[in-house]
């Protein structure tokens, strides 16, 4: 997992992120979204990778953004930026902490909320009230908040958690996401009410003109 956008900000790669950043800022012009939660059908498509490098692109834009690992499961957040895992979200759902444990990242306007420790009972903790109002907490704090989740096959808490932020992201990957569990995923989203607002692909076959453009 990279942080294209960081290492290679004129990559084709990284303009990719850039457009799917512009992408949601026009998907809603008169209820901008604020807080969006990213998942994926099955685990290994690439979520956490595309969480972290649009939150690299939000920020870059000029947007306050905080990102939240949600994946209370198998957290990556802390590592893709090499950051603690404690204390983070549990610590705070827990009320082991009072104040946001945001930890800055090498990214001018881009905080981290890790995960914590994980927890016996993921989806019972994001589901709880205290989880509404540590999300509002953050939109104090930010223009904007992306939320890294479990696979929505994997577990309930993506659904849990979709229902209560503005929409959701649902990442697939060329040549790996099997179509059923793509249509499994959206049915299970729409069933818990979650506004799915795009899809995004990864690994998706280079565009040999682009990449002569971007050299």
């Amino acid at each position: 997992m990279t942080l294209v956008t960081i290492t290679d900000p004129r990559s084709a790669a990284a303009e990719a992120y850039r457009t799917l950043r512009t992408n949601l800022s026009f998907y809603s012009v008169a209820q901008p979204l604020r807080a969006l939660l990213v998942t994926s059908p099955a685990g290994g498509e690439g979520k956490s990778t595309t969480a972290a490098n649009l939150a690299v692109a939000m920020a870059q834009s000029g947007r306050r953004t905080i990102l939240v690992d949600c994946d209370l499961r198998r957290p990556a957040q802390h590592e893709l930026f090499g950051l603690s895992m404690s204390p983070g979200l549990t610590s705070l759902a827990l009320d082991e902490v009072t104040d946001l444990p945001l930890q800055k990242t090498a990214v001018d306007g881009l905080w981290l909320l890790s995960s914590g420790p994980i927890p016996p009972n993921p989806a019972d903790l994001l589901g709880a009230n205290r989880m509404d109002a540590v999300i509002a907490q953050l939109l104090e704090r930010a223009d904007f908040v992306l939320f890294d989740a479990p696979p929505v096959m994997a577990a309930a808490d993506a659904a849990i958690l979709g229902a209560k932020v503005d929409g959701v992201l649902l990442v697939i990957q060329a040549g790996k996401t099997r179509r059923d569990h793509s249509e499994r995923a959206r049915e299970r989203l729409e069933k818990a009410q979650v506004r799915i607002v795009g899809v995004t692909l990864t690994n998706a076959p280079k565009d040999s003109l682009i990449g002569e453009y971007y050299g």
